[in-house]
This record gives C-alpha cells, sequence and structure tokens, in this order.
C-alpha cells in the first residue's frame, strides 16, 4: 500500500477494501464511477486507492476541475481585454491556461497589466486602492467559489466601487452530471459527488440524477478512508440495485447546503446556458451576473468579442474531462506536455487530471 501513514484507520480500511472486493467478484463485471472533483482526483492518486480496490471497478475523472473545463473563448476574452488595457485580477492557476490565440502568461510578458489573487476580495481590494485601473475579476469555479465572488461584487455595490468588474465564468455541476449521463459515451455507474461543492448545494441537488437517470450517488470527503467509504457505499447501491443519494461527508455537508450562501448566488447571479471545455454548450450549467448588478459585469460595460480558432493538435483534455480516457493515453502526456510546459489545460491546474497523473500517477504510468 502507497502512503501507509495517511491511513489512520488500518483495521477500517482493510475491513472497506475485503467488503469491496467481495461485492466486486459478485458483480462480475467492469463497474465505473466517476468522481467530479478535482480534489477526489488528486487524493485517488495519491494515495494509491486504484491500487486498493479490485481491477473491475475502474475509476473516471470527470469534469471536476474549474480551470479545466473553461474553454479557450474566456481565455481568449481575459487576454484580449488585457490588450486593451485593462487590469487583470486572476487565481494564479489561470496564469497559463492556454486559449486559442495565447495565454495571460504570455500578455504579461508583453508589458501587460496582469495580478495574481488569492481571492475576489483582494482583487476588490485591489481596485479600491487603485481607482485609475479598471480591474478585471476572473470569475470562474463551480458553486464553491461563485458566492465569494458574488459577495465581492455585493460589496463593490455597496460601497460605490465603480472600476471593479467580473468576467463570469462560473459553471454549476449537477447540469454537467446530466449531460454526461444523457451523452451515455462514458457509461457511468455511479458518481462521487464533490464534497466542497455540497457544502453550498447540499446532497439534495443531485436526487434528480438517482431518480430521473437511475445513477447512484454518494457525496464523499477527501480523506482516503472517505473516498474508500464512498466507494462502497456506491457498489453496495449497484450490486442491491438501487439507486439513491447517500452522504458520507456528513460532517460538512447537509441535505439542504448552506442558505446563506443560496441564497447570495440567487439575488446577485442568473442561472444560464454555458460553454464547458470538450463538452460544448450546456443548458443551465452556468451563471451570469444579474441585471441589478449588471454595472459590475465587464461584458455588459465594456462588451467584448473574440473569435476562438487555433487548436493545439493532439491534445485530448477534452476526452480525458468526459471519462472517455486517461491522461496517459494522450499522446502529448508527459512528452511534451508537462506542468512546466502545458500544452493543455488539464496540465496546467494542481486538480487538473493530467497534472494528477504527471506528479503522482498509478501502476504502469
Amino acid at each position: 500500500m502507497r502512503y501507509v501513514s495517511e491511513f489512520r484507520e488500518y483495521k477500517l480500511v482493510e475491513g472497506i477494501t475485503q467488503r469491496i472486493a467481495r461485492i466486486a467478484r459478485k458483480l462480475a463485471r467492469e463497474i465505473r464511477l466517476m468522481e467530479v472533483c478535482g480534489t477526489h482526483a488528486m487524493a485517488i492518486l495519491r494515495y494509491g486507492i486504484k491500487e486498493l480496490i479490485p481491477p473491475n471497478i475502474k475509476l473516471l475523472s470527470g469534469p471536476g476541475c474549474p480551470v479545466c473545463v473553461t474553454p479557450d473563448e474566456y481565455i481568449d476574452k481575459a487576454c484580449a481585454y488585457a490588450r486593451e488595457g485593462f487590469l487583470i485580477a486572476t487565481f494564479g492557476d489561470m496564469i497559463k491556461v492556454p486559449g486559442s490565440k495565447g495565454s495571460l502568461l504570455e500578455e504579461k510578458s508583453r508589458g501587460r497589466k496582469i495580478k495574481v489573487v488569492y481571492s475576489a476580495m483582494d482583487a476588490l481590494k485591489l481596485a479600491k486602492s487603485s481607482p485609475e485601473e479598471k480591474v478585471i475579476f476572473l470569475g470562474i469555479g463551480f458553486e464553491t467559489t461563485a458566492p465569494t465572488v458574488a459577495a465581492s461584487i455585493s460589496v463593490a455595490k455597496e460601497e460605490g466601487i465603480a472600476n471593479f468588474m467580473v468576467l463570469c465564468g462560473h459553471k454549476l455541476i449537477p447540469p454537467a452530471m446530466k449531460a454526461l449521463l444523457e451523452d451515455g459515451e462514458a457509461k457511468i455507474d455511479g458518481f462521487l459527488c464533490p464534497g466542497h461543492v455540497s457544502t453550498i448545494i447540499g446532497s439534495k441537488a443531485y436526487e434528480f440524477l438517482a431518480r430521473d437517470y437511475g445513477v447512484p450517488c454518494v457525496v464523499t470527503g477527501f480523506e482516503p478512508l472517505d473516498i474508500l467509504q464512498g466507494i462502497n457505499l456506491l457498489i453496495s447501491q449497484i450490486y442491491q440495485g438501487r439507486a439513491e443519494v447517500e452522504n458520507e461527508y456528513t460532517r460538512a455537508v447537509s441535505s439542504e447546503g448552506n442558505p446563506a450562501a443560496r441564497a447570495l448566488l440567487k439575488r446577485v447571479f442568473r442561472v444560464s446556458d454555458s460553454q464547458w471545455r470538450g463538452m460544448g454548450t450546456i443548458k443551465d450549467s452556468g451563471l451570469k451576473i444579474a441585471e441589478s448588478y449588471s454595472s459590475y459585469d465587464v461584458q455588459t460595460r465594456y462588451p467584448m468579442e473574440v473569435k476562438s480558432s487555433r487548436k493545439k493538435k493532439g491534445c485530448r483534455c477534452g476526452e480525458v474531462l468526459r471519462g472517455l480516457i486517461e491522461p496517459p493515453e494522450c499522446a502529448l502526456f508527459k512528452n511534451p506536455c508537462s506542468p512546466s510546459n502545458p500544452l493543455g489545460p488539464c496540465m496546467v491546474s494542481i486538480e487538473g487530471a493530467c497534472n494528477v497523473y504527471y506528479r503522482f500517477g498509478c501502476k504502469g504510468v
């Protein structure tokens, strides 16, 4: 067992893995379970979980990395605003993401104003301290980070900080899970639902997947034992012919989620269709800034049209995000594509599947 020191309850681990093995033998077919959280993807490989479970239980990485699912058009717009003299405030992992015409890192090397911040509130403070600048915060991420961006927009309005704007690219996880099931190509038997997202939206948000599509879901934490128990609960449901939403992560996730955060999202944003890398446009899978806050929407105040064109030849990030292939199946993986020379977004973010495989790998990689 790799990284055995991280498994604090050895007897529990042994018991769960033995139970998983017994059920897997009884199922006697390949079971395909998808995680839709980049932190889960990292934990699964870091702690050697794939090596602890039977080979007929296949763990797939899904679209759980917000940087990875952000399409070229969004990056191209951010770069275009930078070329127009706007100050771009962004999380660090967005800097290297290649768009169709380059990255923000390349724009920074040309003298454009690109600042790395650690939160939306940091970007708001930057705008407040630099009133001569037009500051754009790159608002990406899922339901986990969207409330913090909503809060920054709300505070900007209350304090009248007019030079702060957001390029909104937030996405919603449950509609993407629905799209994967309706596409059907990945043949998903069950979902390990994201713990961070679920603290906001609650476990009830996935009930339609079990009810309407007959696919079991388990909300899971991030400790190795959490993930193993999530796998155990999923395959138990499959063996028993059930499709329900179970919450393994009860110490952090409730059925309803965080009412205050959800209310803030409802006030500042509106649900909209959104484009996902590798998955196209998914109905009702994104957020846009509400009309009452439109002065903080850079696309409303300063509309920018871009034409995204170039695709990196050979990059299969889109297939990785849909659980169709594992990163080593891409011909570019490791050589020449690496964290120091990322050719696709799945290699940029530390939660991207390609980056995770590069750092932690698994047997045979």
